[in-house]
């Protein structure tokens, strides 16, 4: 199942006796401890015993006897093992009879960032394990999510408004659930009983590398005014000429890699270390811009960050002459 259908499996099903949270994102994995701690012990001191998996490599007994082990004031004793890869001797010998013969007492939870390894066990595909997928995920799993969290909140919404926080928080799930947080304690203290886009602009202020986004689209539309506004901001925030430049220098040369790319969104992200989202994205700005047009602006930003670093411009001058020729050409003969 999907993470963000863990709660209401939970819900629905009470405890399993074994887990297992496989997926890079690390925010699901520890979001799945969490809610099974809060949901079945008690008393962490007591009845909680956690491992990391390559110490299981050398020594099984501490956990053997844990998993043995009857809670003492928790409704279930919790077994955490972290980053465990086991082949499939010791999925046998140690795994095998929790997950067919469990104990009514007992969670076993295993926590991997990978889905399997060289030589190990394939966990996921056997019987007895509640398999919780934690990849990265895409718009509509993230969109889902938000929508979820609010409405569990009594905060209303719809798909349009929580894809705007997604986006202003470039898809990082660790940021959209600190931001969400965020908007359900201004919806409760304001007394608002939906999430408005509105609200989203005043309460969530974009991550640079969406304004970057902005930026660029500014150039493509030869719009001075949003790009001016837009580059005001992110001079308050930190940026100066020279990282402005080079951060639209590193966003075009992007572009320019997602176009040529070929392959699938899942392959292409894969390669690329984005998520399926911004890659589809990604491409279909690289598409209405035209492959032409990205590449001459990435060239000419490459080509004005060698003239700051040789001293043949000052970074004010650079910048000024950048946004005047990408303004006025669109991207295109610079």
């Amino acid at each position: 199942m999907k993470y963000v259908d863990f709660k209401k499996f939970t819900d629905e099903n009470g405890a399993q006796p074994v887990y297992l949270f496989e997926g890079e994102e690390t925010y699901f994995r520890d979001g799945g401890a969490a809610l099974l701690l809060k949901r079945f012990v008690s008393d962490k001191s007591l009845d909680y015993s956690a491992f990391d998996g390559a110490a299981l490599k050398n020594d099984k007994s501490a956990f053997t006897a844990a998993c043995a082990s009857y809670p003492f004031l928790s409704e279930k004793r919790f077994v955490k093992i972290s980053e465990w890869y086991p082949s499939e001797k010791d999925y046998e010998a140690y795994l095998k009879p929790i997950a067919e013969n469990p104990s009514p007492a007992v969670i076993v939870a295993i926590f991997n960032s990978a889905k399997t390894k060289a030589g190990a066990a394939r966990l996921s595909s056997k019987k007895g394990i509640t398999v919780v997928d934690c990849a990265k995920s895409d718009e509509q799993t993230i969109v889902k999510w938000i929508y979820i969290t609010l409405k569990r909140a009594g905060v209303a919404s719809d798909g349009a408004t929580c894809g705007r926080l997604a986006e202003y928080c470039i898809y990082d799930m660790s940021r959209i659930a600190k931001e969400t947080e965020k908007l359900i304690a201004y919806c409760e203290a304001t007394g608002n009983a939906a999430l408005s886009d509105a609200i989203v602009d005043e309460i969530v202020y974009p991550d640079s590398q969406y304004k970057i986004y902005e930026l660029s689209n500014a150039l493509a539309a030869r719009n001075a005014e949003k790009f001016e506004r837009i580059a005001a901001e992110l001079f308050t925030k930190g940026f100066d000429e020279t990282s402005l430049l080079s951060s639209l220098n590193s966003y075009f040369r992007n572009l320019y890699e997602t176009s040529r790319a070929t392959g699938s969104e899942k392959e292409i992200a894969a390669a690329l270390g984005m998520n399926e989202y911004a890659v589809k994205k990604t491409r279909r700005q690289a598409s209405e811009m035209g492959r032409e047009k990205v590449f001459s602006s990435y060239e000419y930003l490459y080509s004005t960050l060698g003239k700051i670093k040789c001293g043949m411009l000052t970074p004010q001058a650079a910048f000024k002459e950048a946004k005047a020729k990408l303004l006025l050409s669109g991207g295109e003969n610079v």
